[in-house]
């Protein structure tokens, strides 16, 4: 009887390691007591190194904290079957997988801890964003035509040694942007160093750019290594370049078409190997032209440019960026959100973004603070989101809300590009019915369509109405609730 246990332990541990999932098992502690070859490879982690430890230490994933699928079982003896969710590797990368779950019991039937089989859907998820037009290098998520442009270029920007102008509205994801091209240069193995220039004053600037040698000045006791020093055969990003003085541009231009510099307090010249990416969110062109940047600095900057359309102009990216930051979220903070309802994403379609993505990453984090689970709703937003109309639209937290007509049982909610092209639809209503006092004939025949139409896509949209019509009639005098 040993003997054929012992063949039939082996026969299963064969079978599950010659399969293309991965598979672990727990004991009633949380303690993971099996790990086969597969997940080694999806997670990166050894064998050894997961033997013994919880399972949310090792898995991260966006469920452990307050969704998990093998509790779930081991809490009602249902199996899971192919749960989406995602993990963090051993790289710390996100790994999108579907999982099943299932109960371990002993001879006698006794539960004893539960199995987890779980498979890799990057190949998939890859596909999909292809499908979907979705362009991703690093943390740059673009669908619009104009971003798509500049993506096009990267290769080629990435592969040369030209210094690079970065033009873009503050929030427009400069910094990003230089990084992608850093990741896909030969200096990728080489640091990228970043320096914000507006925020720090000329003399400090200078020591941070060139370095000090000791007694330089008053405190300087020892040598500190600049920060081109530091970015030796990598990539130098120089943000708001617009703000240094006229006497620091001169040392810098010397960096650039000679190569060299002196720390402050030397007497000899130092060599570097640096390609330089400068970024600003004025106009170089402009400054130079009213004196206040050196016109053959500027030209020896502008050998690239690149200028990076503000949020305003890309909102087609909206719906991507949420899913990345929401995301983003879920692994940081261990939640499970799910994405936007419908009139929360027709509320950021709506919004003009003046702090472009970064706005909207805030927007989504203090979401976050909020929420725990489900789908973030306007509420959820910072209340200058909320009221940035001053008008009759009703929105959460408004009285005008809350004497509108019931919503609809089952609102449409955000989870995929089909439902944003809903939210625009909306958002194009909710216009019409502003510019006509929310007259719905009015607004009916300002969009080219019947009235029982725009009644029935009001409904199924979700719209909340004020109380008032554009003929400043009650709904309960109306022969229609939403007016005629």
């Amino acid at each position: 009887m040993t003997e054929r246990r012992g063949l039939h332990t082996a026969l299963t541990e064969a079978v599950l390691e010659s399969i293309s999932d991965g598979v672990f098992t727990v004991d009633e502690h949380w303690r993971i007591i099996s790990f086969n070859r597969a997940a080694e490879e999806i997670t990166g982690m050894r064998r050894k190194e997961a033997i013994g430890e919880f399972c949310w230490d090792v898995f991260r994933s966006n469920m452990c904290k307050n969704d998990c699928a093998l509790r779930q079982t081991m809490k009602t003896g249902s199996p899971i079957i192919n749960r989406s969710a995602s993990i963090i590797n051993h790289m710390g990368d996100q790994v999108p997988i579907s999982i099943s779950t299932s109960l371990l019991r002993n001879s006698d039937g006794r539960i004893i801890g539960g199995a987890e089989s779980f498979r890799d859907l990057s190949m998939m998820e890859n596909l999909r964003r292809e499908l979907e037009g979705r362009i991703q290098i690093a943390d740059l998520i673009t669908r619009s035509p104009a971003m798509q442009k500049i993506v096009d270029m990267l290769p080629q920007i990435a592969a040369s040694n030209s210094t690079v102008l970065i033009e873009g509205e503050t929030g427009t994801g400069k910094e990003l942007l230089a990084r992608a091209i850093h990741d896909l240069s030969p200096r990728a193995d080489k640091p990228l160093v970043s320096i914000n220039c507006g925020a720090l004053p000329d003399s400090l600037l200078e020591s941070e750019l060139f370095g000090y040698k000791a007694g330089a000045f008053t405190g300087a006791n020892k040598d500190k290594v600049g920060r081109f020093a530091l970015a030796e055969g990598g990539t130098f990003f120089l943000d708001e370049i617009g703000e240094i003085s006229q006497a620091l541009q001169v040392r810098f231009l010397r960096v650039l078409q000679e190569k060299v510099y002196e720390p402050l307090g030397g007497t000899q010249s130092v060599k570097t190997d640096v390609r330089v990416i400068a970024a600003t969110n004025r106009s170089l062109a402009h400054l130079v032209t009213t004196g206040e940047f050196r016109q053959d600095l500027f030209y020896r900057i502008n050998v690239v440019k690149i200028t990076l359309p503000p949020l305003r102009e890309r909102k087609e990216d909206i719906p991507l960026l949420v899913h990345h930051f929401i995301s983003r979220f879920n692994r940081r903070q261990k939640k499970s959100i799910q994405g936007l309802n419908m009139e929360a994403l027709a509320l950021l379609l709506g919004h003009e973004f003046l702090g472009n993505i970064r706005e909207l990453e805030n927007i989504i984090e203090h979401a976050f603070v909020l929420r725990e689970t489900g789908m973030i709703t306007p509420d959820d937003f910072p209340a200058e989101i909320l009221f940035m109309d001053q008008d009759n639209l009703a929105v959460p937290g408004t009285a005008a809300y809350q004497n509108t007509q019931e919503r609809p049982a089952h609102p449409n909610e955000f989870s995929g590009m089909e439902s944003a092209v809903h939210a625009v639809e909306a958002k194009a209503i909710i216009d019409a019915l502003k510019r006509n006092n929310f007259n719905r004939v009015a607004a009916a025949r300002e969009l080219g369509i019947h009235k029982s139409t725009l009644f029935r896509k009001i409904r199924a949209l979700g719209i909340s109405l004020p109380q008032v019509d554009g003929r400043f009639r009650p709904y309960g005098m109306a022969d229609n609730p939403l007016g005629a």
